[in-house]
């Protein structure tokens, strides 16, 4: 079965996998709750959240490997709520490889095709193509334990595909591989579905993984969704306190809500952007980027301008957080980013003072209590 061409469009492709009303009990414990999605044809989809959110119960229903307790489940316009995992058209990745170790590469990757009855020769020249597409050309003959963990994985991959699914289910693919060979495999695992244009389901708790990959992320949490959205809405316009704290690194200040998107927190005065303004009086909470700061163009009338003393700096290579004790609030530190070229530049060095502006513009507010 041939892929649709993958591309800029995908994000207008039409509606191939679609969850309604998806719920899951274990007993008392409800592990989803009203879970309602769409996927669009050829699109990488990222579940992410923390251990324990439903992120991999959800793909596991999806694959027919839990039942629902409530809900449907359509692909391609297929309604196969009910349907053994035989009968889904999809292939799946898990995060142990699951590759049988006493069957040749060859025989791994061909394993569903050889279910299917096909012709020898058909097998052979598709398990000839899956290998070099994974960048595994020549390794039919070696078994499992002769392969590294990233080219087991690579293996994996290659038997997924081998049928040609609609869709392809990844399942924490590469938390078992070390650092460097994880973030070179995602790349190739992203330029791969690109090419090919599979619509593909990642269950991850990385959020660097699902940020450098994903054409859209749901955030999830306690079995819930917290937010759908392409990776610059989920880590620019967090959706809730969870999704401001989860997804990358955030400063959080506790305020008062002064009317008017107006804000005060310690003796600043700080105006947020338009959104749905908190009453006057109440207790808020703001979250701000680190980067999200300005350091040159700095006008004594801005209310948004700070002086502080660094009291602590985090070295990241190429980028640095310091951490400032602001003057005008106390109890409040504040992480500022800096590239290694503006710590020397500003001088930012630990017990000195820096002034900078905060990026108020790109302040969201929540009101305090609920998780905030």
């Amino acid at each position: 079965m041939p892929y649709p061409a993958a591309g800029n469009t995908r994000l207008q492709a039409p509606t191939y996998l679609q969850l309604q009303g998806v719920n899951k009990r274990f007993g008392t414990f409800t592990a989803l709750e009203q879970i309602d999605l769409a996927i669009r044809r050829g699109e990488f989809v990222c579940f992410l959240g923390p251990s324990g959110c439903g992120k991999t119960t959800l793909l596991r229903i999806i694959a027919g490997l839990e039942t629902q307790t409530q809900g449907a489940i359509l692909q391609d316009g297929r309604d196969i709520s009910v349907l053994p995992p035989a009968q889904r058209d999809y292939g799946i990745v898990f995060q142990s490889y699951a590759l049988f170790p006493n069957l040749s590469i060859a025989d791994n990757v061909a394993y569903g095709l050889v279910n299917r009855k096909l012709p020898r020769a058909q097998v052979r020249a598709r398990v000839q193509q899956l290998l070099t597409l994974v960048g595994l050309p020549g390794s039919d003959a070696k078994y499992p334990a002769q392969m590294s963990g990233g080219q087991q994985q690579r293996v994996a991959l290659a038997r997924a595909l081998a049928t040609s699914p609609g869709l392809l289910l990844l399942d924490e693919p590469l938390s078992a591989l070390d650092a460097i060979v994880r973030v070179h495999l995602r790349n190739e695992i992203r330029a791969l579905q690109r090419e090919l244009g599979v619509t593909t389901i990642m269950v991850t708790h990385d959020q660097e993984e699902a940020l450098s990959v994903a054409d859209r992320i749901v955030v999830m949490n306690h079995g819930v969704i917290e937010q759908i959205g392409t990776p610059t809405e989920i880590y620019r316009e967090p959706a809730s306190p969870f999704v401001a704290r989860f997804i990358g690194k955030v400063n959080r200040l506790e305020a008062t809500a002064e009317g008017d998107h107006w804000f005060r927190c310690g003796n600043k005065r700080l105006k947020g952007p338009a959104g749905a303004p908190l009453s006057a009086g109440s207790p808020a909470v703001l979250y701000l980027r680190p980067e999200d700061r300005i350091l040159d163009a700095l006008h004594h009338d801005d209310p948004a301008l700070c002086e502080g003393r660094v009291r602590r700096i985090e070295f990241l290579g190429g980028n640095c957080l310091a951490e400032i004790e602001v003057d005008g609030i106390p109890g409040q530190p504040v992480q500022l980013q800096y590239s290694l070229n503006q710590m020397d530049e500003y001088r930012v060095h630990l017990g000195g003072r820096v002034r900078f502006a905060l990026r108020t513009d790109r302040l969201r507010a929540f009101a305090a209590g609920d998780g905030a």
